[in-house]
């Protein structure tokens, strides 16, 4: 039997987008939210211990909805898969994990993964033998041979297999997907379209994939009751993955009006991951990008902000996360997602935190399980130091973290914590 818990004097943010709460309380037993809105109306809880949340802020435990923990300080597309051997990278992943947590992260839906690590890093995290976000692991990554994934050259005789599946055609997509059914995903991560980081071969207005190959995906990953997303810039990407029947789609820069509405009818949500873009051009030529890629990434960025725009106006769904390890996007500021859609895409931050906390969890299928402050929820939690609808950027600096409780465990934080008797 987990610890009663009665969190009080806070403003609550439910994640449901409602307005908040002020002067709230949110009750917690045996793992579980029992109670969550003004403290008046808590109910007497004599067995419970009281986190003061000091006039801050009680919210959902935040969802990082494209999360890499195999990577580390990637500084170049060879870092990902030749770096570090597998053992050290599976204690970089375990370590990843434990950081994203302590930030508040209590959830993560893996964007793929150095060999199957993620899945056992599920086991792990589900098992206590490490602490980290509930994840919903991806394991290796499809694309199409000669696409944006494809960089080892083929005298080096090494190949990709480590990161990447590659396939060339409908039958190979099929294999591709088998083999992950058997390392035991939950999402099924491709590649249709190129990127700003391969301007020669595979820039971001470049299929990747045919659209045959990436039918041939989602037929034997739902088949399998998988779900799959993918890496989607160009326009024809896009909708080639919602025609072809994805259950999600990553960045989706460069929408136009028939893929804004294909999105909205199929009710597909997207992962648009912008702070990344932003960061590659903040300080790509401390790090040798050429001129060429960083104005790749400004296009990139305009593209997905007015595209990030243009769903939420129309109702869609978005969550929030994306690509953070890399050299100038390392683990532990997953928050600059949060202050970048706030201070640059326009977002609210009240339309901030709900894209990463409720959406987040409905984009991992677990939406009756965690995502929002609500009785029945599981205590999933972040208790702050501070106002986080005047101030979104307080989410970046763990100092101001009174507690971060997953399942109605306190993970993380310096709680205040007294006996309500």
């Amino acid at each position: 039997m987990k610890p009663a818990f009665l969190i009080r004097n806070g403003r609550l943010v439910d994640g449901t987008g409602a307005p908040p709460v002020d002067h709230a309380a949110v009750a917690v037993q045996d793992g579980r939210i029992t109670y969550a809105g003004p403290e008046a109306g808590a109910p007497p809880m004599p067995e419970a211990q009281v986190i003061d949340a000091r006039n801050g802020t009680i919210l959902p435990g935040l969802v990082e909805a494209h999360y890499h923990p195999t990577y580390f300080n990637v500084a170049a597309l060879e870092d990902l898969d030749i770096k570090y051997p597998v053992e050290y990278v599976t204690l970089l992943a375990a370590s990843n994990c434990r950081l994203a947590l302590q930030c508040g992260y209590t959830a993560a839906r893996s964007g793929g993964s150095l060999f199957n690590i993620d899945v056992w890093l599920k086991k792990a995290l589900e098992e206590g033998v490490a602490d980290g976000p509930r994840l919903a692991p991806s394991g290796r990554e499809i694309c199409g041979v000669g696409g944006l994934m494809d960089w080892n050259p083929d005298f080096r005789k090494i190949g990709m297999e480590g990161l990447v599946l590659l396939v060339n055609g409908p039958n190979d997509a099929r294999a591709a997907v088998r083999k992950l059914v058997k390392d035991g995903v939950e999402w099924v991560k491709t590649y249709p379209t190129g990127d700003a980081a391969a301007p020669d071969t595979n820039d971001h207005h470049t299929l990747c994939m045919t659209f045959e190959e990436m039918h041939a995906v989602v037929s034997a990953a739902h088949n399998h009751k998988l779900k799959v997303t993918g890496h989607c810039r160009a326009t024809q990407g896009i909708k080639n993955a919602l025609r072809a029947g994805y259950d999600c789609v990553e960045h989706a820069t460069f929408l136009d009006d028939e893929a804004l509405d294909l999105l909205i009818e199929k009710q597909v949500p997207v992962v648009p991951a912008l702070q990344f873009e932003w960061a590659s051009i903040e300080y790509g030529k401390d790090w040798g990008m050429s001129q060429r890629v960083i104005d790749g990434h400004k296009e990139t960025l305009e593209g997905g902000a007015e595209s990030a725009r243009r769903i939420l106006k129309a109702g869609g769904r978005l969550g929030l996360g994306g690509d953070y390890g890399f050299a100038w996007t390392p683990h532990g500021t997953y928050a600059k997602e949060l202050s970048f859609f706030v201070n640059h895409v326009g977002f609210s931050p009240l339309e901030t935190i709900t894209c990463a906390t409720r959406n987040g969890a409905g984009i991992m299928g677990r939406e009756h399980e965690f995502g929002t402050a609500e009785p029945g929820k599981l205590a999933d939690l972040l208790v702050v130091d501070g106002d986080v609808l005047s101030d979104i950027s307080i989410l970046e600096d763990r100092s101001r973290f009174i507690a971060v409780m997953q399942g109605g465990v306190i993970k993380s934080g310096y709680p205040t914590v007294w006996s309500s008797s």
